[in-house]
């Protein structure tokens, strides 16, 4: 055992009238030689008032963080305003948890877990099918931030598969490319279904059971492929802020390849950003996000030069690329609707990256 999850654990730090991170329970942790040094996981949050306690736990402690999930759903099915936020998120949270010494590996980032819809039926539901449940489908989650692409459920309908198919990768590769640590809910890599059923612990039977024989071979080969990236780039898994020593540098770009200021954050209908980290060694990596319904062109940035190699793009269904792009200042690459690419410097080191602001 090298760690603890702990289920509502806003009730560990309940006094009489209200929660306190400093508790009789998380002190003791605290000071216990064992348990001081294991992996404890909070679930930061109970019924009742001041149950919502994301970013007030103790430090040594990560929690899974549902601002994250309810961002990154949000933008990836097109709501206005989430640009903003969505930065914030993939690079860790530091809103709620760079304090008192906290790392951003305090953040457990997640789209789905074991409750609510599978990741499969997140991209094909728009509402919950608990019928079979035996409460007249009013138990579950009402509110669940999906979008079923056009059609509600199973369909045959082609194009509605392959946006489906394209919106999981997205919603895969973020989760694996923010910073933190990334949760995946079992089953989401191979496609597994509940069939609309977003509160399915009732069910012992081929609802809530894994279909191996069913399971998708080519999303668990990008799966697999954005997992190895991550392992591969030392910059994905920094654990320290933006702006502390060894930590690198990061810009968060608009498609025009100039770093987002205030007015563009504020632009409600803006769906698209890039994402510029760079961890030093040479390297480097551009994360482009598009989930605007038509392409986008990503200028690169005025001083970006060199050779550039596409690492990944959600727009295969494998992810897997192997396109070669020598970049020019002022060169353009085209992101289609609705999809994420990644870049990576060359590893000859030609290319380079760098913003007279000193980001």
């Amino acid at each position: 055992v090298d760690g603890f999850r702990f289920d509502l654990a806003v009730t560990l730090g309940r006094t009489e009238h209200n929660y306190d991170r400093w508790s009789a329970f998380f002190s003791a942790v605290q000071q216990d030689p064992v348990l001081q040094r294991v992996k404890l996981i909070a679930e930061p949050w109970d019924l009742g008032e001041g149950g919502y306690q994301v970013g007030n736990f103790p430090t040594g402690w990560s929690e899974w963080n549902g601002k994250y999930r309810d961002c990154v759903r949000d933008f990836w099915r097109g709501e206005d305003g989430r640009l903003a936020e969505l930065a914030s998120r993939m690079s860790g949270s530091a809103d709620y948890y760079d304090h008192d010494g906290r790392s951003a590996m305090s953040s457990v980032n997640f789209v789905t877990v074991h409750d609510g819809f599978t990741l499969r039926d997140l991209v094909s539901y728009d509402e919950r099918h608990n019928e079979a449940n035996g409460e007249d489908n009013n138990d579950g989650e009402s509110e669940n931030r999906s979008w079923n692409c056009g059609t509600e459920g199973d369909t045959d309908d082609v194009e509605v598969l392959e946006l489906r198919a394209r919106q999981t990768r997205n919603l895969l590769a973020t989760v694996v490319l923010s910073r933190g640590v990334p949760l995946l809910l079992g089953g989401d890599e191979m496609g597994r279904t509940q069939g609309g059923n977003n509160n399915g612990y009732c069910q012992d039977n081929e609802t809530s059971w894994f279909d191996w024989e069913g399971m998708d071979p080519t999303l668990f080969e990008f799966t697999s492929r954005v997992l190895g990236l991550r392992r591969a780039s030392g910059t994905l898994r920094q654990t320290g802020w933006i702006g502390e020593a060894g930590v690198g540098t990061a810009v968060w770009l608009s498609p025009d390849g100039i770093p987002m200021g205030d007015e563009q954050w504020g632009t409600a209908s803006a769906k698209s950003v890039a994402w510029w980290v760079h961890g030093g060694a040479g390297d480097q990596l551009m994360v482009m996000l598009n989930a605007h319904h038509d392409a986008v062109g990503f200028t690169m940035a005025e001083h970006s030069e060199g050779a550039w190699q596409v690492v990944l793009d959600t727009g295969c269904a494998t992810g897997a690329t192997q396109e070669r792009i020598d970049v020019l200042p002022g060169g353009c690459i085209t992101v289609a609707g609705r999809t994420l690419m990644v870049l990576r410097a060359d590893a000859t080191g030609e290319a380079s990256a760098t913003f007279t602001d000193g980001r």
